[in-house]
């Protein structure tokens, strides 16, 4: 059976399902980077960047670093600087390519989440690299984004996922070390697993900065 066949296709049929949000759920969106939004930017040491490319197709990278290492620079604009990675560069492709990203701020224990949606580009001009921080080594470039649309997210899916409780994590045992993903989606019949661990290993010895 094809999971697509049945879709809905229109706003309309998606009110029959759903009842209108309540009025808080738009007038929330404050457009703006104000003191509240600054102060969980100021805290968060992960962010969710999610990008599109021409083509419709999506990604989503998560960026880490210090607390406070996104750069707020104006009331309307923010700076995610570079860091190194795999160097596939697919989120700033995709902003160079369609201009647009949305953030997802992320606070250790904290079930309330920013989000940040808006026009986007990629620099790497000095004047706004001087302004950024640099996870590990100086940032090649950063993504700037114009706070279009700046707004809390309700707590449920973290309070449902109980993501921050020890108590609800799942047995290591039961679930496919980094190593093992990362062998089974090379499909390199000659790979070991301990050359996947090693390599895994000296790559956060050596690359992570």
């Amino acid at each position: 059976m094809d999971p697509f066949a049945g879709a809905l296709e229109t706003p309309e049929q998606l009110a029959e399902l759903y009842a209108p949000a309540a009025p808080r759920a738009w007038s929330k969106d404050v457009g703006t980077l104000d003191h509240a939004a600054r102060a969980l930017i100021a805290a968060a040491p992960l962010v969710l960047v999610g990008t599109h490319d021409r083509d419709g197709r999506c990604d989503v990278s998560p960026r880490g670093g210090p607390a406070g290492f996104v750069t707020v620079l104006d009331d309307e604009h923010l700076a995610i600087p570079d860091a190194t990675g795999n160097r596939r560069l697919d989120a700033i492709t995709n902003v160079i390519a369609t201009g647009r990203a949305g953030l997802l701020f992320l606070i250790g224990g904290r079930d309330q989440t920013l989000r940040v949606n808006g026009r986007a580009c990629v620099t790497a001009a000095p004047h706004v690299l001087d302004r950024v921080g640099a996870v590990g080594k100086p940032p090649r470039s950063a993504i700037v984004v114009r706070a279009d649309e700046v707004y809390a997210h309700c707590p449920k899916a973290f309070i449902r996922s109980q993501l921050w409780d020890p108590a609800s994590w799942p047995d290591r045992a039961a679930v496919p070390s980094p190593a093992e993903v990362m062998l089974a989606h090379l499909r390199d019949a000659q790979r070991t697993l301990a050359e996947e661990e090693e390599y895994l290993a000296e790559a956060l010895r050596a690359r992570l900065a």
